[in-house]
């Protein structure tokens, strides 16, 4: 790594050899653009939808239609889309406790759920008032097998005790693994409705909506409008989508018993959301783009990459295995250089709340904390990986990754 590397020369060289890999992902955004569009003339989309409501949010047109939208697009019988759950983790945490009850049990089948988490299941060293283990609700984990869903074991776990909830995180988070595609979470859906039909499968599909031509098959599904769904315009929220009857039990948790979806004042909130998830598939096609051209450069540069940049991809995340915590810090400050917003900050780790190590943040975005625009972030932990994601543009993305690259370099040269 120590080696002089021509970043100009290796950029001509990656845009040419990505062409074909950038072909694909713009005929899938293609196809998910036209069942947004059909959504969005089916439902009969209008000005009136975005004027939003106050107070209790009765007859909200605008927000009923757009969950319809949600609904259709995803392949679900119902979603909720609101700018009231303030991320993907409580999106998360309202449903899981939508869904369960003192006693019942619930496994995570893809190893340690998104560290944010550990405070809300209650398996957190820090002080877990309120979470599911102070309800009594039990926890129980499977890892991978060879970086894939375990069906034997999951088969035997299924047979020997029912679990009311089978939950699989598809995007990595911050572990060392591959994410999940749709075909293998549809055949865990599969394997659970035929071995343990009342389970419900919860899927968590933060950083993986419109990166395939599919969502995957499930009961309930979770994610954050300032990831994927919301294009780069949503300025909050979250969405579930699912079964009928998933979706009524969460929406229940959301408000209150006896109210669930049917209130809610929206506010100011809806025009962004539905041009976000209008605008959702082509943002993702820039993310993908830019995340694969980040693999090819910094595996040039010697650093293991996962995905590589010829794999398959199945959410917009990109790590880059970088062994030094000033190279984290490094890569992460270049990419706050290379963004529209705050480049002249200096990030820096901090205790960030949720986690348990310190983490670093580059965030240079219009909406604070947006992973659909471009960010980077990262644990200060062995062996200090970079969580690269966004890029509302493929061309401000291919900045950022060029910053992010000349500053590690320049630690490589001392």
């Amino acid at each position: 790594m120590t080696e002089t590397i021509d970043l100009n020369s290796l950029t001509a060289e990656a845009e040419e050899k990505l062409k074909p890999i950038f072909e694909k992902y713009e005929k899938t955004s293609f196809i998910n653009t036209k069942k947004v569009l059909d959504a969005f003339r089916e439902e009969r989309v209008s000005e009136s939808c975005f004027m939003g409501s106050t107070g209790y949010g009765y007859d909200d047109r605008g927000r009923d239609t757009l969950e319809r939208i949600f609904a259709k697009v995803f392949g679900k019988e119902k979603a909720l889309v609101r700018h009231t759950m303030i991320s993907g983790t409580h999106a998360l945490t309202v449903a899981l406790f939508g869904l369960l009850r003192p006693g019942d049990t619930f496994i995570s089948v893809a190893g340690k759920p998104y560290d944010t988490l550990d405070e809300v299941i209650g398996t957190s060293l820090h002080n877990d008032e309120g979470s599911l283990a102070d309800y009594g609700i039990s926890y129980e984990q499977l890892e991978l097998k060879d970086q894939r869903l375990d069906l034997e074991a999951i088969k035997e776990k299924l047979s020997s005790k029912y679990y009311k909830v089978v939950y699989v995180q598809r995007s990595k988070g911050y572990l060392d693994r591959r994410t999940l595609s749709v075909e293998e979470l549809n055949g865990l859906y599969s394997l659970v409705k035929r071995v343990s039909p009342d389970s419900y499968v919860f899927v968590d599909n933060c950083y993986g909506a419109f990166v395939e031509t599919s969502e995957p098959e499930c009961d309930v599904m979770v994610g954050s409008l300032i990831k994927n769904a919301g294009g780069g315009m949503a300025e909050t929220g979250a969405y579930v989508a699912g079964s009928e009857k998933a979706v009524e039990k969460i929406s229940y948790r959301m408000t209150s018993s006896g109210i669930g979806a049917e209130a809610g004042a929206t506010l100011n909130t809806l025009k962004n959301m539905y041009k976000g998830f209008f605008y959702a598939p082509h943002t993702v096609c820039q993310a993908l783009k830019t995340a694969t051209l980040a693999a090819y450069i910094f595996g040039k540069m010697g650093y293991e990459t996962s995905p590589e940049w010829d794999e398959d991809r199945h959410d917009i995340i990109q790590a880059v295995k970088l062994l030094d915590g000033d190279k984290l810090c490094a890569f992460c400050r270049g990419i706050q250089k290379g963004s529209p917003v705050d480049a002249f900050v200096t990030p820096e780790p901090w205790d960030m709340p949720g986690y348990s190590d310190k983490v670093i943040m580059a965030a240079g975005t219009f909406t604070s904390g947006s992973s659909i625009e471009l960010s980077a972030d990262g644990p200060l932990r062995y062996p200090f990986i970079a969580y690269f994601q966004g890029g509302l543009t493929y061309e401000s993305g291919k900045i950022g990754i060029l910053s992010a690259a000349e500053e590690v370099l320049a630690l490589d040269k001392q």
